[in-house]
């Protein structure tokens, strides 16, 4: 338990000192937890972050794969995450078993896997790629190169329209980016005709087909930034929100509404992570990230080859 008056912002910034501690958080985590970050980003950039960090504890405030790609880049520190149940509906999308015959049916392709996946699919992958960098990693390849693209069939489907590609897709998605509404994004767009429809590409082809403009997390933040429109329908997960305001405060942010009366477009694994919970896993030092060094090994190549291709390409 934690006391009512204690300051955790405090505690936390004391916490971080005392233990060298770094504090990498995904832009859908709640508010309390990107003001404390001290690397706030998407997949892309939190592995970059990871990779490049001189800390020797990380707590990453995001969802299990995540950390795991903290873990798996480095091996000598230790990485906690406030809540190990912090899972991903997309990553479970993607059971290991049923990836690797599937895999098997499809000999001379080439695996693509989106990082949102378990470290066994990085494992049996060849490259990773995020929703920043999947197209230009995908046109980096000769035409004539077979692909399987998981587990995220959305993003698939969008990266062979993009590109011209006939990619094998995995029949995975992400319960969020699949929950939009079409008929009550254009009822929203109808009452506020100035408004640009903004998607991620993890939405369905519909939504897509409607968007102003379709990009990575970091891609919409950084539009809305720079375009001169003053509202935004914002049809990917709501944490995004937080730092568009910080950033255009004079700027108006709608959430994308779901097809029902629920709060869908919030993710439950990622809003499952506090800043209560990650006081008390800075202080413990727990739910530490373990991973078989086996394991560890064979999910870093992939990785790897995407950062190494990221620098080629220009786009980091």
């Amino acid at each position: 338990m934690v006391k009512k008056d204690l300051d955790l912002f405090e505690e936390i910034k004391n916490l971080k000192k005392e233990k060298n501690a770094v504090i990498l958080a995904h832009y859908y985590q709640n508010t309390d937890i990107q003001d404390v970050a001290d690397y706030l980003g998407d997949s892309l950039g939190l592995a970059i972050a990871a990779q490049k960090t001189e800390a020797d504890v990380i707590v990453f405030a995001g969802v299990h794969f995540m950390a795991e790609t903290a873990k798996i880049l480095n091996p000598s520190k230790k990485v906690l995450l406030p809540d190990l149940k912090a899972g991903c509906s997309l990553a479970d999308s993607c059971p290991p078993n049923e990836f690797k015959l599937f895999k098997e049916k499809h000999p001379n392709h080439l695996v693509i896997s989106y990082i949102n996946c378990s470290a066994e699919i990085k494992a049996l992958t060849d490259i990773i790629c995020t929703s920043s960098n999947a197209q230009k990693i995908v046109e980096s390849l000769p035409k004539e190169q077979k692909i399987i693209f998981a587990p995220d069939k959305n993003l698939g489907k969008y990266i062979n329209k993009q590109t011209g590609r006939n990619m094998i897709l995995w029949d995975g998605s992400c319960m969020v980016h699949e929950i939009f509404s079409l008929k009550q994004i254009m009822k929203l767009k109808a009452a506020n005709p100035t408004a640009k429809i903004i998607a991620h590409p993890e939405c369905e082809e519909p939504v897509l087909a409607v968007a102003d403009f379709i990009g990575s997390t970091t891609g919409l933040l950084n539009y809305t930034i720079k375009d001169s429109a003053m509202e935004f329908i914002v049809a990917t997960e709501t944490g995004i929100i937080h730092q568009m305001q910080l950033k255009s405060p004079q700027k108006t942010f709608i959430p994308a509404p779901p097809n029902n009366n629920c709060a869908c477009n919030d993710c439950p694994h990622m809003k499952l992570n506090t800043l209560e919970k990650l006081y008390l896993c800075l202080k413990n030092e727990t739910p530490e990230l373990i991973m078989e060094e086996s394991l560890r090994l064979k999910a870093e190549k992939p990785i790897k080859k995407m950062l190494q291709l990221s620098i080629e390409l220009g786009i980091v």
